[in-house]
């Protein structure tokens, strides 16, 4: 199906899917908060249930860079509290993804995410330095993004939001946000391949050609960070996923 659509799809559409691959290299690099972007212009151009599979390899590609480039600075203690909680969501995500009423998820998602940040908002603006540490709330944003990735790779809102409650400086949240998704990602890829079909040889050839596109978008968004204050940095990220939360219900 997917070789047929690569024969069909115009010029402009390939403009679209690279211009997501480079978002996806941007994101990688360390501007979170746009995956919103990348879901939106794949599902244009390939559908909404194919774009899934053709996304994660993708996402994988960023991940290798963005473990190799940002290690140091990973902090294990956040992901052995958090991921659990992911794997979880993500085998929810699995069973219901398939019957899950598409609109009804998305005002759902979206009111849940822009509740979240209106809260992040609050916290920064008192100045606590205090952390949530109750089990309940990693537990459910934990499982809220792997529900969100398995069936739209939209975790990031979540994960943003847990990251910046810890108060991670901002290589350090890069960092620890790099190994969480590369392991989440490839823990995803048996579902798409044997229960969802969305990861085929067809679909791993159109990822090829788009490979570019995220090289670039890492150049350019490794550049982004390093001028980026770290004070600015926690501000974009919730204005970033806010923004995303609105514009999935326009998806």
């Amino acid at each position: 199906m997917l070789l047929s659509i690569q024969s069909e799809i115009s010029t402009f559409a390939w403009i679209l899917a690279l211009t997501a691959a480079f978002v996806i290299g941007v994101s990688k690099a360390g501007i979170k908060g746009i995956a919103v972007i990348i879901v939106t212009l794949m599902a244009l151009v390939f559908g909404a249930k194919e774009s899934t599979g053709l996304i994660v390899p993708l996402l994988i590609v960023g991940d290798i860079f963005a473990v190799i480039y940002y290690n140091r600075h990973t902090q294990w203690k956040y992901i052995i509290r958090f991921l659990p909680w992911m794997v979880a969501g993500v085998l929810i995500g699995v069973f219901i993804g398939k019957d899950l009423d598409e609109k009804t998820f998305k005002i759902g998602m979206a009111i849940i995410i822009l509740g979240s940040v209106l809260m992040m908002y609050w916290w920064d603006r008192k100045k606590s330095e205090n952390v949530p540490t109750h089990w309940a709330f990693a537990g459910f944003m934990g499982i809220m993004a792997g529900i969100t990735t398995m069936i739209g790779n939209l975790a990031g809102a979540f994960s943003n939001i847990f990251f910046l409650a810890m108060r991670l400086p901002k290589n350090e949240f890069i960092g620890t946000a790099a190994w969480l998704f590369f392991i989440i990602n490839l823990f995803k890829v048996p579902f798409h391949i044997w229960s969802w079909g969305t990861i085929t040889p067809d679909s791993l050839l159109i990822d090829l050609k788009l490979i570019p596109g995220i090289l670039v978008g890492l150049f350019v968004g490794t550049r982004l960070v390093k001028i980026i204050r770290e004070n600015f940095y926690r501000k974009l990220i919730l204005i970033l996923t806010a923004i995303g939360a609105i514009l999935i219900l326009f998806r």
